[in-house]
């Protein structure tokens, strides 16, 4: 059951709204920020990556059994004025889509905001910057020559200089995109939402979709759908049947 202490803030007149980084009721999981477009990365991520295992594993059927389900709850929730916000999005893709590649070809940096594709599925995922403490920072072992010498430039020097600056300021700028986040769901949707669901809070399920994934890797990695090296003995797994 949700915790009644959620913190509710009335952004528009009609509808009520969970805070975003405020209790749950469950020490160290706040509430999230968006949901909905989180599990629809996840899931739409997950089924991708599924498509690497035979699809007579039983991993792979199950996993993608839930997936599934559970994708179709999220998609049946719709905020009010996502229609709206799906077509200005639509249209800003449409027009600068140099401003949402993965990398910046001149300094091979990560974007701001980068256009991905998951099962079939256009997602804008975005970069924000972790605060990091520079107490806790340990030296990397980089050597340090002083500071820099002075003196007049070489011609290559100066044009290497301006070139790197040249760069790093266009990198700047493509990084600079207006982009409203997906609108939030209401406190009751995401109440009707848990209760599809039926795992929890939306911020649990949200917890289990990413290890989900992260899983993924490792189950590839391993090729569970692969026969044992060493056939398990007869009646080695009896007693852990239903019927015993």
């Amino acid at each position: 059951m949700r915790a009644t202490f959620r913190l509710l803030a009335s952004v528009r007149p009609t509808a009520r709204y969970l805070e975003p980084g405020q209790p749950t009721g469950i020490t160290g999981l706040p509430t999230h920020n968006a949901p909905r477009s989180m599990l629809l990365y996840l899931y739409n991520a997950t089924l991708e990556k599924l498509k690497a295992v035979p699809e007579h594993s039983v991993y792979r059927q199950s996993v993608e059994a839930v997936t599934k389900q559970r994708l179709a709850h999220v998609e049946s929730v719709v905020p009010p004025g996502y229609k709206e916000w799906a077509a200005k999005a639509k249209e800003i893709l449409k027009q600068e889509p140099e401003k949402f590649r993965t990398t910046n070809t001149a300094t091979n940096e990560m974007l701001g905001a980068a256009k991905v594709e998951r099962d079939g599925q256009v997602f804008v995922v975005r970069q924000l910057p972790s605060e990091v403490d520079m107490r806790y920072q340990q030296w990397d072992g980089e050597v340090n020559d002083g500071p820099e010498l002075e003196g007049s430039r070489t011609q290559e020097e100066m044009e290497w200089h301006v070139k790197t600056q040249f760069e790093r300021a266009e990198a700047l700028e493509q990084k600079e995109v207006e982009w409203e986040p997906e609108p939030q769901l209401t406190a009751e949707q995401i109440a009707e939402l848990e209760n599809k669901i039926g795992a929890g809070l939306i911020e649990e399920v949200i917890q289990v979709a990413e290890g989900e994934l992260k899983l993924t890797d490792t189950m590839i990695e391993s090729k569970v759908w692969e026969p044992l090296e060493e056939p398990a003995a007869e009646g080695q797994w009896v007693a852990f049947e239903r019927t015993a």
